[in-house]
């Protein structure tokens, strides 16, 4: 959806109005597609209605942040487990075939990259058989990813080896050892959460 796409990658700025007539003519469509997108990403929690007076794009916050990570944290190390649990020779092919594609798609086009990124961590938590829990974990993905966006050049990961991170848990994955794949998930997002959150320290556009 491309209204999700420009509120994810911050085109539209956090807490910006979103008015439907010029929406229709950045996405040449109707308003109705455009008030139905609308409402759609409200329940998504990336837009939110004003009473009597339209939309805007949600806010960020430092606390809105740690919910998001507390979350995902939470319900992936859950669905990971459960999809290790339900482990097939299916689920691995597809696995390394998603880690494969996000090596190969390198950080020079960062939309590109992103959504191979997802592709992953979707596929870790594919096999578990709860199609509710998949649509939540997608959900938090796409409010944490937003953070990611917003951070912009400040998101700087040459101090950390985040190929190394990703092939490590993939490694835990198909060894079928829940303890440590969900150990090394976690430490993944808690080290980029850790440093998003910082960035609320020093004024960095994401408050």
């Amino acid at each position: 959806m491309a209204l999700r796409r420009m509120i994810v990658v911050g085109e539209l700025q956090p807490g910006e109005k979103l008015k439907i007539d010029r929406l229709r003519s950045v996405l040449d469509t109707g308003a109705s597609p455009v008030r139905e997108a609308l409402s759609l990403l409200t329940s998504d929690l990336l837009v939110e209605r004003l009473d009597q007076r339209g939309f805007r794009a949600a806010e960020t916050s430092r606390e809105n942040f740690m919910e998001i990570l507390t979350l995902r944290c939470e319900l992936e190390e859950m669905a990971l487990r459960q999809s290790i649990a339900n482990a097939d020779e299916a689920w691995e092919d597809a696995l390394v075939l998603a880690h494969h594609k996000m090596m190969r798609e390198g950080r020079e086009n960062l939309e590109a990259f992103e959504e191979r990124h997802k592709a992953f961590h979707m596929a870790l938590l594919a096999n578990c058989r709860s199609p509710i829990l998949m649509k939540f974990c997608s959900q938090l993905y796409d409010l944490n990813i937003r953070y990611r966006y917003l951070a912009g050049k400040a998101l700087d990961y040459q101090k950390r080896d985040v190929s190394a991170e990703h092939s490590s848990i993939l490694e835990a994955a198909v060894d079928r050892d829940s303890d440590l794949a969900s150990e090394r998930l976690l430490s993944h997002y808690q080290q980029t959460g850790a440093f998003l959150n910082g960035l609320f320290s020093n004024a960095a556009g994401l408050s």
